[in-house]
């Protein structure tokens, strides 16, 4: 009992002298930037002198620091008002990590007007304020757009996550697609032909750069650089091009970047054989973190693309979402800035479902394509049916029970009805939106009656599917 209550007293004390820092230890952490072991101190020093300048003004920047913006607001704020120098960079920069970026460039302005009464240098202080100017103007024009699902995954395979048509082409990390070791993440894009490849490879500055090729008589020609519209600066990667073969989707950490790599678009201005000025997609699809491989798949109506904003170092999110035939944006006068800053950094993909019948329809769609896995170069399949973590089958000779095979030719004729009888929906749709009002409620009925139909067809497809997994494992494990 002596022995376990002095353990006790022994592990309290040292509890007691690692937590009671002095401020001459506090701020020797500061000054190594050591700010999440500072931070406690300078909290409690805050605590015990709440009108302290710079108690207030070193827990602030800690704070901004170490990902805790809203509760630097505050100290900097008093340690702004008492005139402590740097206390509005820091004060911009926890702004700016709130998505409050008018109130960004106002500090910002403040500090810079410090530095100049004080005769030091500005410049850096000016590239800040222009890069805020930046996002301010991008979160006055949030796209609107509905989010259908995400998926975390690996970063070194993400690619694999991405379940596309075969009308929309393929996509390949180079190292796949060449055969060879790469360790610069860069991606292939394959049109549906197989007559074009869009690819991201080192170009004469070391950066990386987009070039294309183009088959002929079976031989792949020489890859050629893409504009310098395009490859204007810093690193481009993760090209995509839409079927119209004219608009390119790619990557870029240039000027131009919001923070590592941002999204951008661009067309082919065939009067002029030139591309447009590119486009930055702009809030949610882009952020201070590396937004990428932004892909449209027009034969299902659905985009996809990649971010490592929130994850570990790797680990990337991958977003499925809803093109909009036209790009719309939430109101910027009449979206409560909170509302707003959350959905311009896609903290909730529930925030975006406002149309349930489109979000049924979208969710309907990827299921239908959930089982599909991208083909490597030079493959072509039957068909992708996975059964477990462990085993994907690509023809019917793959299946070891005669029963699961039999099932699954009866999965793949409903499957198929399914799909047809869900385009001819779309098609209905796109009739009635365009019809005269006098057969609207003719078409209706239609309409209605081939929804139901299809609402009873799919949980039966669900539960074939498992029908015929569940025995092929079952037949698995028997082998074993």
């Amino acid at each position: 009992m002596i022995r376990t209550i002095l353990l006790l007293l022994t592990l309290c004390a040292m509890i007691v002298r690692t937590d009671a820092q002095t401020l001459t230890e506090a701020r020797r952490l500061f000054s190594n930037e050591e700010y999440e072991r500072a931070k406690p101190a300078f909290r409690r020093f805050v605590k015990q002198s709440p009108n302290n300048a710079n108690y207030n003004y070193w827990y602030g920047v800690c704070c901004v620091q170490t990902g805790e913006p809203q509760a630097a607001i505050s100290p900097l704020e008093l340690a702004l008002k008492r005139k402590v120098p740097h206390a509005a960079r820091y004060l911009a920069q926890a702004c700016e990590q709130l998505y409050d970026f008018d109130a960004a460039v106002a500090h910002y302005e403040t500090a810079i007007a410090e530095q100049e009464k004080k005769k030091q240098p500005t410049d850096e202080l000016v590239l800040l304020a222009e890069h805020c100017k930046r996002k301010a103007r991008m979160i006055k024009g949030v796209e609107e757009v509905c989010f259908v699902d995400s998926f975390l995954t690996d970063k070194q395979s993400f690619l694999r996550t991405y379940r596309l048509s075969e009308e929309s082409g393929r996509l390949y990390t180079y190292g796949e697609y060449f055969d060879t070791v790469d360790s610069l993440s860069r991606t292939v894009y394959e049109t549906e032909l197989g007559n074009k490849l869009y690819y991201s490879d080192l170009s004469s500055d070391t950066t990386l750069s987009i070039y294309t090729k183009n088959k002929q008589l079976g031989t792949w020609g020489a890859g050629t650089l893409l504009p310098d519209v395009i490859n204007a600066d810093g690193n481009v990667d993760y090209p995509y091009v839409l079927t119209d073969g004219q608009t390119i989707y790619y990557a870029a950490d240039g000027e131009q970047s919001i923070g590592g790599y941002d999204i951008f678009v661009t067309r082919y201005n065939a009067a002029t054989d030139s591309y447009l000025t590119p486009e930055n997609l702009g809030m949610p699809f882009n952020s201070e973190a590396n937004d990428y491989m932004y892909v449209i798949d027009e034969y299902n109506n659905l985009g996809w693309f990649a971010t490592d904003r929130r994850q570990s170092p790797d680990s990337v999110c991958v977003y499925v979402f809803i093109p909009n035939p036209s790009r719309k944006s939430y109101s910027y006068e009449a979206t409560e800035r909170t509302k707003l800053a959350a959905l311009a950094q896609l903290t909730s993909i529930r925030a975006t479902w406002t149309d349930e019948a489109l979000l049924a329809d979208a969710r309907s769609r990827l299921e239908g394509i959930a089982t599909y896995e991208p083909m490597r170069a030079g493959q072509r399949y039957d068909f992708t049916f996975v059964v477990d973590d462990a085993h994907t089958y690509h023809a019917d000779t793959d299946f070891r029970s005669a029963d699961a095979r039999g099932l699954f030719a009866r999965y793949r004729q409903e499957q198929a009805a399914c799909e047809q009888l869900r385009q001819r929906l779309s098609q209905r749709r796109d009739a009635y939106a365009e019809a005269p009002a006098s057969e609207h409620e003719a078409m209706r009925t239609e309409i209605l009656e081939a929804e139901q139909q299809l609402r009873r067809m799919e949980p039966s497809i669900k539960e074939l599917a498992r029908t015929i997994r569940n025995t092929e494992i079952k037949q698995i494990q028997s082998t074993h």
